[in-house]
């Protein structure tokens, strides 16, 4: 009897295109499930039936209330090396294997500046108009040659965005609770000497932080007020970094010049979810990871995982 893997979240319908799936016909049958399950109830129930679970990022929890009631599972494949939202401890007494893959940081650093230069030269507005025969030019650019791009998190993400900027002419300043000296020297930027004066100074703002009890709500009310109302902030890193209601006050109010999302307090976002309609808001539906070269190792290790686990000597394990 072949065992049962399924994958979720596979939304576009191309997890069978990336890896060589085929390396497991005979052993494992492979369903891929395209619409995202919501709920410990539902999860319990579409995956009663599988022994392998294949999950993207960090987008299913997997508590222990849920790992309890799946006796069947004995392996779950998550992409990148941590994951926040499945309980170690539960799956080892529930003799489940948790294996991780690589990952790539270019992506999601690409799409930060898709997301801060769409915001710079209004693109979708300007697209809009001229497809729908609009307006010949409505907007005004904001320039980012000489001006301060703030960067909340300095680490391996963090840095390549600063790069970037330093290649745009930018003037780049870093704040974490972590960064030190001898790191902002490395990467060629400024250390700011506080949040607050990072968030007053700077014309962009970009979050590259890891979602923890210290970073959770980190950019609030009182943060919000102190940025320009010419500025821009942009996260590609967790939505919980950034206090929702707070941004989407700035946004309405007018108190920032704009906002470039990808990562949200509810994925994927519900139809009536008011980050849908906001205004001043370039949003994308979290693709800072979905890319070929991500897809290739995710799904690609995902197999690999899966073909070591069979043969007893599982590999890259997790935490």
């Amino acid at each position: 009897m072949r065992l049962r893997c399924a994958v979720l979240d596979d939304f576009q319908g191309v997890a069978g295109d990336f890896g060589d799936w085929s390396a497991l016909s005979g052993e494992v049958e492979v369903v891929s499930l395209r619409e995202h399950l919501t709920g410990e109830d539902e999860l319990a129930a579409a995956l009663a039936g599988f022994d392998i679970v294949v999950t993207l990022r960090e987008r299913v929890p997997f508590p222990a209330s849920l790992l309890d009631r799946l006796p069947r599972l004995r392996l779950l494949v998550a992409s990148g090396m941590r994951n926040t939202v499945i309980d170690y401890a539960a799956a080892e007494a529930n003799g489940v294997t948790v294996c991780g893959t690589a990952s790539s940081s270019a992506p999601p650093v690409e799409l930060t500046w898709a997301l801060l230069l769409g915001l710079a030269r209004s693109v979708v507005r300007e697209n809009q108009n001229l497809r729908s025969g609009g307006p010949w030019q409505s907007t005004v650019g904001a320039d980012l040659h000489g001006r301060r791009l703030g960067l909340l998190g300095l680490g391996r993400i963090g840095g390549q965005v600063a790069r970037v900027g330093l290649a745009f002419g930018m003037r780049v300043s870093a704040w974490s609770q972590n960064l030190t000296k001898e790191r902002a020297e490395e990467v060629g930027v400024e250390p700011a000497p506080s949040k607050e004066d990072l968030l007053a100074t700077s014309d962009f703002v970009s979050v590259h932080l890891a979602l923890g009890d210290r970073t959770r709500g980190l950019l609030g009310p009182a943060e919000f007020a102190l940025l320009k109302p010419t500025a821009y902030l942009v996260n590609t890193s967790r939505a919980a970094i950034v206090d929702q209601d707070a941004l989407l006050a700035a946004l309405h109010e007018g108190r920032i010049a704009g906002a470039g999302v990808d990562v949200f307090d509810l994925e994927p976002l519900p139809a009536g979810h008011p980050m849908r309609t906001a205004p001043r808001l370039l949003a994308t539906p979290h693709l800072g990871y979905v890319s070929y070269t991500n897809y290739t190792t995710y799904y690609g290790q995902a197999v690999e995982n899966i073909r070591a686990f069979l043969a007893g000597s599982p590999l890259r394990q997790l935490p």
